[in-house]
């Protein structure tokens, strides 16, 4: 099911489904209230952004040094399960999934997760997606007693319900791994603290934990590259270009043309190799891309690599290009040094959590222009913000990058 269809059920049947619950469940409290919770797990619901994942890591481990009793259960899009496989903070049995690949899958997994959540032995659910009407129902209907979210308050639009049991404001100023931090914090306050939350976080509290892969398999890896792009053996630098976005907003995308000038400059250096990465449906795309730079010392990776290859891969590169998008945050607990091309969006609010990473953006008056507050949907149809960005740019950038020991 494609974003746009997704975003119109969210709204239509979103936002009457959120006005009704909402008012049943006002008219069942004055006549039974709610009691505090009395359970011991925690469920984290985040559907559709698999770098979300990485940033909220420090949430996760926030939350078991404040509950060390709980477990910590996760709901995601099936489509994206395997993020959460990057850094492992959360197990693979305590996933609970939903396929959103057409309508039926969707209702018929929404309400197989509901029945799931609530045999959970839950102390809280928490809401990470940013204003969502069916994480917000789903939230509510998981049975926890202590319901966590973003709410809206005095803002305009974006109306979700009153659901929630602790409210937290969303901060467009800072880093969204710190606006994760707080809702795991608001659980040490009482209920109806407004807004809950009111402390600083360090940038330290958010820093990934470095994460190396065991050598066996960076090796292993190796062997496979070597064996399907023998022409690699050529070059003692890797430049993995991340020229894909996610269907979420196409408008991130820096122009593949882009990317193919600045693989052709790249290569004038006979020490160095260009690496494609994407997702099988992006193999052909990626292929032209290849084809395009006109040398044997350009790989296409794209339905090559699988979500266990992406840490050995990024081990064995030197720099990653890419757009802002799920790349960048898999990478950071790595410390691959990498440049990630802003448009669309901020690297104040969604930058890699990665000290290698440089961020550039051409900083033009209507960027970024999607937010929490629209559903991060632009009436942009020309991303000026991405073209904007020049190939002399980026490779200056790459070329100081690469020099730095």
């Amino acid at each position: 099911m494609n974003v746009d269809r997704m975003r119109q059920i969210d709204y239509w049947v979103g936002v009457p489904l959120c006005a009704v619950v909402s008012l049943c469940h006002r008219l069942w409290r004055l006549f039974s209230p709610e009691k505090p919770g009395n359970g011991r797990d925690i469920l984290f619901i985040e559907l559709s952004e698999m770098g979300s994942t990485v940033i909220a890591d420090s949430a996760f481990r926030r939350a078991q040094t404040l509950f060390p009793d709980a477990r910590l259960y996760f709901l995601i899009f099936a489509k994206n399960r395997p993020s959460l496989d990057i850094i492992g903070t959360i197990r693979p049995e305590n996933t609970l999934t939903i396929r959103a690949d057409n309508l039926v899958t969707l209702v018929v997994d929404t309400v197989r997760a509901i029945i799931a959540m609530r045999r959970l032995d839950l102390f809280a659910a928490i809401d990470m997606e940013m204003f969502s009407r069916f994480t917000a129902l789903l939230t509510f209907f998981s049975g926890a007693r202590n319901r966590v979210g973003f709410h809206r308050f005095h803002c305009e639009g974006l109306y979700r319900g009153e659901l929630l049991t602790h409210r937290v404001l969303f901060n467009p100023h800072h880093h969204v791994a710190k606006s994760f931090l707080a809702l795991v914090h608001c659980l040490t306050e009482p209920a109806g603290t407004i807004p809950h939350t009111k402390i600083a976080f360090s940038d330290e509290e958010i820093r990934l934990a470095p994460l190396s892969p065991s050598t066996a398999s960076v090796d292993t890896f190796r062997a496979r590259l070597a064996a399907a792009f023998p022409a690699l053996a050529k070059a003692s630098k890797w430049v993995l270009l991340n020229p894909n976005a996610s269907e979420l907003m196409p408008l991130r995308r820096w122009p593949v043309e882009r990317y193919t000038e600045l693989a052709r400059r790249l290569l004038e250096d006979p020490d160095l190799a260009i690496l494609i990465s994407g997702v099988r449906s992006e193999h052909d795309e990626a292929k032209r891309l290849c084809a395009a730079a006109g040398s044997d010392r350009v790989a296409n990776l794209a339905g090559f690599t699988g979500m266990d290859d992406l840490v050995p891969l990024y081990t064995l590169c030197s720099l990653m290009v890419t757009n802002d998008s799920g790349p960048a945050h898999f990478a950071a607990p790595t410390g691959l040094k990498t440049i990630v091309l802003f448009g669309p969006e901020t690297p104040a609010l969604y930058g890699a959590l990665n000290p290698n990473a440089q961020f550039i953006t051409a900083g033009l008056a209507c960027s970024p222009c999607v937010s929490a507050f629209n559903h991060r949907k632009s009436a942009c149809t020309e991303a000026r913000c991405m073209t904007a960005i020049s190939v002399d740019t980026v490779t200056e950038r790459v070329r100081a990058m690469l020099a730095q020991p």
